[in-house]
């Protein structure tokens, strides 16, 4: 069974968000930074969420399991750094798709072995884009007026965000290439939160830090069991 145990790179990755955030946690209560309680809480969607992502990029159908408790604590914490948009995409659409997701999965096969990976037409790549630039450019006007003081990279993680996920459902190899940009706007994002003293947000960073180095090797993965599945 092709792409069936974890790579030294998946350990890497889950290793080293373990490692990270149980560094910060203890650094940051002992400081007095933030309450164990917001450790605990950050942490455990860090890890929950590296695992999901891990998983996406093997092709297992697991990664849902370890997405409804990632999606579920990023929503409480955005909400509570009073990022409403971030807590209202993942509450609202990120956590019911983890159910639709898994639902395609197992239609796709992907409950004995990894998913079908497929690939867009070069048409509706274009027409993916096209829409995204207007959506992006669409939503970051509405939000300048609302006085949002990042209008247009909200905007880009909204819509790059609900875009791809819903390519992932659907086993589309293309889905890599928006969480890449995503996983970079949201670094910068959180950098900014931490920076200015946001509880939990140094684990966000370090969470979208390794989304980022499983993004890059994702995308490795998926043109190749997209090659492998066209055959």
């Amino acid at each position: 069974m092709k792409n069936k145990y974890l790579s030294l790179y998946d350990i890497f990755l889950i290793a080293g968000i373990i490692l990270c955030s149980a560094i910060y946690s203890i650094f940051s209560v002992t400081s007095g930074s933030q309450t164990l309680w917001d450790a605990i809480l950050g942490s455990a969607a860090s890890v929950a969420g590296v695992f999901c992502v891990v998983l996406v990029a093997k092709g297992s159908i697991a990664n849902y399991l370890f997405g409804v408790i990632n999606v579920s604590l990023y929503a409480f914490i955005s909400f509570k750094a009073s990022i409403y948009g971030d807590a209202a995409l993942n509450a609202l659409y990120y956590l019911p798709m983890q159910f639709i997701g898994f639902y395609q999965w197992r239609k796709r096969g992907a409950e004995s072995a990894p998913v079908k990976a497929r690939r867009l037409s070069n048409m509706m790549r274009i027409v993916i884009a096209l829409g995204c630039i207007v959506l992006i450019v669409g939503g970051g006007i509405i939000l300048r007026q609302l006085n949002d003081p990042q209008p247009f990279k909200d905007a880009a993680t909204t819509v790059l965000s609900i875009v791809a996920q819903a390519l992932m459902s659907l086993a589309f190899m293309e889905q890599w290439v928006l969480w890449i940009i995503t996983n970079v706007l949201s670094v910068t994002m959180w950098s900014i939160l931490a920076y200015r003293g946001e509880p939990q947000a140094v684990s966000m960073v370090i969470m979208w830090c390794f989304y980022l180095l499983n993004s890059i090797n994702g995308l490795r993965v998926w043109l190749r069991l997209s090659r492998e599945d066209a055959n």
